[in-house]
């Protein structure tokens, strides 16, 4: 199945210039949602991850079914304040400015091998951050699965050393 025929591209949004891929027409198909799904999960059992973690809000939709098909444990990474318990917390860059991600201090285990998901590589300041969280707690990042990568915004130069799995580049 060719997941590029299930991306609704959407010109100059947010802004003029911009064409926007939108994921939601993948997860209006069932058939192309579970494919997207399977993959991610076949690559999960190659990298043998033992928790999947995923950034808000689009992380979720990858990571959770991803979690469920593997019967293991989904850790959300959420901005600062979302989370009810003790966090960690990681900065990350972006265009102008700052930003902050948190996890729950407890939602990993020295290591424990962690595959991180979210819909999209484009810059990796999101990735990066959640790297940085996931190892602040020991785990071990095995592997970083999207749905689509933006290659012409180089994501994958902030991510040297870990393993990259995309299912559709741009």
């Amino acid at each position: 199945m060719d997941l590029k025929n299930y991306v609704t591209i959407v010109e100059d949004w947010p802004k003029p210039g911009i064409r926007f891929k939108d994921i939601t027409s993948i997860m209006d198909d069932g058939k192309a949602y579970k494919y997207a799904t399977d993959q991610i999960v076949a690559y999960a059992k190659t990298v043998g991850a033992e928790v999947i973690v995923g950034p808000e809000a689009r992380g979720f939709i990858i990571g959770c079914p991803v979690a469920y098909a593997l019967e293991i444990g989904f850790a959300p990474v959420r901005k600062e304040g979302k989370l009810p318990r003790e966090v960690i917390r990681a900065e990350y860059g972006l265009e102008y400015g700052k930003d902050v991600l948190t996890m729950h201090k407890d939602a990993i285990k020295p290591g424990q091998r962690v595959l991180i998901t979210d819909d999209l590589l484009a810059t990796g300041g999101t990735i990066g951050a959640t790297i940085k969280l996931v190892e602040q707690l020991g785990g071990i990042v095995v592997g970083c699965a999207f749905l689509i990568e933006l290659t012409y915004l180089d994501g994958r130069d902030q991510m040297v050393g870990y393993d990259v799995h995309t299912l559709i580049s741009y």
